[in-house]
């Protein structure tokens, strides 16, 4: 199963993908993501969600052999709003999303984890934005909630990745541990949120997006247009499909 949903202790409930070999998700699974942050934060009995995967690693982005198999456009839209949607699911999630990060948290998963409310992360973790060695554009908008303006513009047009602990100078990573210790801790900071009144978290998650200086959703969106029209004048497939055969360059897992 890509995505399932499970209560380790009341008031949390964690949000797990699963989708070997590296957690590059195909369009259902993105939607199938959103969904189920959206029903977490639906549930009354939830005051915070964690977001958490299994495997080699948190995420590597979009399935980009679905895409270079399927004719036309349709896995590319597909792609791009399935993950306009998930992203967006972790933003406007009703309760605090705490992000556990473990491995290489790519692409996508930039995605995911610049809009979450918090982020836990092993000590293995690597984060980044190889989107110009796979012939797309996007997700700048999340990486610049991670690291400062000249960081985010450094490693979005170099590809670099960088580690947790990097980020946890930055701030933007709460805490860095041992990767057998990670689910206690993203559990530990859930259960603090969650011993909090619900109806309050509600609230004050909402009275943070509210201002927010970035829309998120509208900056993402504008992102994903480039991402398009490289795709229609062909220099995005020739750059996908030489990842997908094994001879592109540049650094990253697969997705």
């Amino acid at each position: 199963m890509t995505v399932s949903t499970s209560h380790p202790e009341p008031g949390v409930t964690a949000v797990t993908v699963d989708h070997p070999p590296v957690n590059a998700l195909p369009v259902r699974g993105w939607y199938a993501l959103a969904d189920a942050l959206r029903a977490a934060g639906r549930d009354p009995g939830t005051r915070c969600v964690v977001l958490r995967a299994e495997g080699r690693g948190f995420n590597a982005g979009v399935d980009l052999k679905e895409m270079q198999r399927t004719a036309g456009h349709t896995a590319l839209i597909g792609a791009n709003r399935g993950c306009y949607e998930a992203f967006a699911a972790v933003y406007e999630c009703e309760v605090p999303v705490v992000a556990a990060v473990h491995g290489h948290c790519l692409g996508g998963g930039i995605g995911l984890v610049g809009n979450a409310d918090a982020v836990v992360a092993a000590e293995d973790a690597v984060f980044g934005l190889p989107e110009l060695d796979r012939g797309a554009l996007g997700a700048a908008t999340h990486l610049a909630r991670l690291v400062p303006q000249h960081l985010m513009r450094t490693l979005y047009f170099t590809s670099r990745t960088v580690t947790a602990a990097e980020l946890h100078r930055h701030g933007s990573v709460w805490r860095v541990v041992p990767r057998g210790e990670l689910d206690a801790a993203a559990l530990s900071l859930a259960r603090e949120i969650a011993a909090k009144d619900g109806e309050l978290l509600r609230l004050a998650k909402a009275a943070i997006n509210g201002i927010d200086p970035v829309d998120v959703r509208r900056s993402y969106r504008f992102e994903q247009g480039f991402t398009f029209e490289a795709s229609l004048t062909g220099v995005a497939d020739r750059h996908r499909d030489a990842f997908v055969s094994g001879t592109g360059s540049g650094p990253g897992g697969r997705r």
